[in-house]
């Protein structure tokens, strides 16, 4: 149900640092951007890579590509370095002080014939480095695997600062959810029917909006009655109680969690009534 985009997003449970590499062709047009991580394990004092590559036309072997972007990723994070607190102690690290632990993650929408991951595995070793694809096959065999326990619906201007940051606290916690990102619409209708719980983000933009929003929550509420059980559970963000009473007043009498809480005590409200 989710796509590669969105696993090469999720499994990214630590810290990280993203920067884009474009493609160009002979003659100067624009092929393809790769998106490329640095992830920052503090705890085990290392740090890995982890590179995006879309479908694409024209680009050959653009996974040896990415083996060549690594230093450039490297010298570009040095300039964006961050420091945090070992938990329980004074010391503070650095990102620059993490060990590359040489591990080189490639998530390609075009599926890599066993042969150039040969070709791919003997040149990351002649650079010490060790690399791990995940492409179509990695997907489908998730999307077999897991089944999300909630879905998240939000409007697509809350999805930076709100959704996406919730779906990756929740991930974290062992309770694997879905969200709208890169999905289409087929897909998040599958994902509405088949999650145990449907989170609903309540922000002004998400009153605001009379499209997919409201049909979503339409959809959700029906499926409540069907079921004869509770699946919406609302997070409020910036709104009222009168806001959401005049929004829907079955849902103002839902308790909610409240987003100004923050976000780790928004997540374990959420985790315990999933069920997780």
């Amino acid at each position: 149900m989710a796509t590669l985009k969105e696993y090469f997003v999720k499994d990214a449970v630590t810290l990280t640092l993203e920067g884009e590499f474009p493609i160009e062709g002979p003659n100067g047009t624009h092929l393809v951007t790769f998106i490329g991580r640095i992830h920052f394990n503090f705890e085990a004092n290392a740090r890995y890579v982890s590179f995006y590559i879309p479908a694409h036309n024209g680009v050959e072997f653009p996974e040896l590509l990415c083996l060549n972007f690594v230093p450039e990723l490297f010298d570009w994070a040095s300039s964006h370095s961050v420091s945090t607190n070992l938990h329980g102690l004074d010391e503070v690290a650095s990102s620059e002080d993490l060990r590359f632990t040489g591990r080189v993650y490639l998530y390609s929408e075009v599926p890599v014939p066993e042969s150039l991951k040969q070709q791919v595995r003997q040149e990351a070793a002649s650079r010490g480095n060790f690399v791990e694809f995940r492409s179509v096959e990695y997907m489908e065999t998730r999307n077999r695997t897991e089944k999300p326990l909630a879905f998240i619906s939000h409007d697509s201007r809350d999805k930076e600062e709100i959704a996406k940051k919730l779906a990756l606290a929740l991930s974290s916690r062992m309770c694997p959810v879905w969200y709208d990102e890169y999905s289409l619409r087929e897909s998040i209708e599958k994902g509405l029917q088949e999650c145990r719980k449907c989170i609903f983000i309540l922000t002004p933009n998400f009153l605001a909006n009379g499209g997919w929003a409201k049909t979503e929550y339409q959809s959700i509420f029906t499926r409540e009655l069907v079921e004869r059980q509770k699946v919406i559970l609302p997070v409020w963000a910036g709104v009222t109680s009168q806001d959401i009473y005049q929004y829907s007043p079955i849902l103002a009498d839902r308790v909610a969690a409240q987003w100004s809480e923050g976000l780790d005590t928004v997540a374990a409200k959420l985790v315990a009534a999933i069920g997780a």
